[in-house]
Parts: C-alpha cells; sequence; structure tokens
C-alpha cells in the first residue's frame, strides 16, 4: 500500500462510521474538488448499495455556472439524492440580510440557511470535505467535531481521538461535523484525483474569461460583483484552486491544462488555496469566528 491507499482506506473507515453511528447523516456537497472526492470515496465504501446519507449543497445562487452544471450531471449519474438550501429563500423570508457595497458577498450568509437545512431535516452528522492543511482553525478541529443546539462550534469541546477510536456520541440537538480527508493536504487530493481519474468542473483547469482585479487578486468578472469605473478588467488565462461564491473566490494565473501542471503548480506553491478566498481575509481569525457560529 503507499501512502494514497492508507488515505483511502481511512477515509472509507471514517464514512463507514459514520453510517453505523448515526441515525440520519449528510453529506455537504459544494462542487469543488474535495467535496467530489468524498463523492468517490463514498462510492467505494458503500457500491453497490445506495449510499446512506444524501448530498447537501447550500447554494448561494452566486455559484459558478460550471459547478451547478457538474452537480447536477453527478447527481444524475449517481442516482442519489440531492438536497438544496437556498439562501435566497433566507434573505426572502428576512432571517439574513444581503451585504451591500463593493465587496458584498453572500458566502457567510450561508451559515444560517445550513443550520435551517439541518434543522428541517433533522440532520445529526454532517460530512464535510475540510482539510487540516487549509487553514488554522481548522487544523484544531477533529474528525467528529461536535456542534451544540444552535449549530455553534466549541474550540475546547474537542473530543481525542486515539487510536482511531471516533466518539460519535451527543444530546438530543447536537450535530457532529464529520472530516474523512482532514489528515489529507491540497497535493494528496490532486494526487488521488489523478489516480483515480475522477472528473472535475472546468474551472480547475487553465481557460481564458475576463476577470476584474480586486483586493490585488484577479476574481472571475460576473453580474453578483459590484463592478465600476474605478475597476481594471482584463482577459486573462486563469484556473481556480479552490470553489466557493463567485464574489469572494479569486483566480490564479496559470497555463495548467492538465493534471501532471496542476500538480507541478501546487508542489512549487508556497501559498495556501485559502489565499485567493477573500472571505478567509477579513480578520486573522476570520474562519474561526465562522466556524464558532455554525459556518461548514
Amino acid at each position: 500500500m503507499d501512502y494514497l491507499d492508507h488515505l483511502e482506506a481511512e477515509a472509507i473507515y471514517i464514512l463507514r462510521e459514520v453510517a453505523g453511528q448515526f441515525e440520519n447523516p449528510a453529506l455537504l456537497f459544494s462542487g469543488g474538488k474535495d467535496s467530489i472526492t468524498l463523492v468517490h470515496l463514498a462510492k467505494k465504501a458503500f457500491r453497490p448499495g445506495k449510499f446512506p446519507f444524501p448530498l447537501v449543497h447550500i447554494d448561494t445562487g452566486h455559484n459558478f455556472p460550471e459547478t451547478i452544471a457538474y452537480r447536477d450531471q453527478l447527481v444524475e449519474e449517481l442516482g442519489e439524492k440531492l438536497i438544496v438550501g437556498l439562501v435566497q429563500d433566507s434573505i426572502d423570508q428576512g432571517k439574513v440580510v444581503e451585504q451591500k457595497g463593493k465587496n458584498a458577498s453572500r458566502n457567510a450568509l450561508q451559515t444560517v440557511t445550513l443550520l435551517e437545512t439541518i434543522e428541517k431535516y433533522g440532520f445529526d452528522a454532517c460530512i464535510g470535505g475540510a482539510r487540516r492543511d487549509e487553514e488554522k482553525a481548522r487544523a484544531k478541529e477533529r474528525i467528529f467535531s461536535v456542534r451544540d443546539d444552535f449549530g455553534q462550534w466549541d474550540p475546547k469541546r474537542q473530543r481525542p481521538e486515539l487510536w482511531n477510536i471516533l466518539n460519535g456520541r451527543i444530546h438530543k440537538g447536537e450535530n457532529v461535523r464529520v472530516f474523512p480527508i482532514s489528515n489529507w493536504t491540497e497535493l494528496d487530493v490532486w494526487n488521488y484525483i489523478k489516480r483515480e481519474k475522477i472528473a472535475l468542473p472546468s474551472i480547475y483547469f487553465s481557460h481564458e474569461r475576463e476577470v476584474v482585479l480586486r483586493n490585488g487578486q484577479w476574481m472571475a468578472s460576473t453580474p453578483f460583483l459590484s463592478i465600476d469605473q474605478e475597476d481594471k478588467l482584463a482577459f486573462k488565462s486563469v484556473r481556480f484552486r479552490t470553489v466557493g461564491d463567485m464574489t469572494c473566490t479569486a483566480s490564479v494565473d496559470s497555463e495548467a491544462t492538465e493534471l501532471d501542471d496542476i500538480i507541478e503548480e501546487i508542489r512549487v506553491s508556497t501559498v495556501s488555496e485559502r489565499g485567493a478566498r477573500l472571505d478567509d481575509k477579513v480578520s486573522e481569525a476570520a474562519m474561526e469566528d465562522r466556524k464558532k457560529q455554525g459556518y461548514f
């Protein structure tokens, strides 16, 4: 077994532990490479049977069109259930207030929609694709991460996970966020995608598109962004290392059109993939603050 076999075996073990320990789990699906990898691992864990959980997508309404098209095609191929929570519904119901201004984004609003979806369907465990190497707040989180009955994360309530023993016991109203690929790195994910020949949305590969310079980074030009005469627009060859809301996800200059090229880019990169997420730059503790409120 090579190191990818070990990582795969660990992730499959965790997914099966979720199926065994929880009554009503769900797999949070964003259409990004990490959640796509989770779906592939779930196929290995549970096929030829059906998944013991639905896929859940919290849709900001500001997603990349390529991501939504990929999501719909994948779900059709899988024949699995997809539940979509719409941030627009939360806005229309007055539960969240849409941000205004040049750097407005719906990304933070997802938390309320996610918690509403968890409560509506009674999910007691939500599987996500977060990894410890992404960001320091995620590095502190366990594989089974308990959230209270308000969906909030308390770093001081982290449980020990010795000898791969995972404790899923929770009180009524609480839920657990589960991270099967927590121990993977970005490079591990890409090497696994290459080995397993996993298809991805086209935005992960270099392509020409109109972009706008925002806070020193090139964002995809979209009607969701407030663009004025002071903004610099250009057509560039770019790709996206991470997939999120179009209003907070920056591109990177790239000519990588093949997996080997992407892997080499990442291998020599000195910046985390989260460096392209403007929502993480609101403050030094932006991610941890969002997680404490119930974020993914």
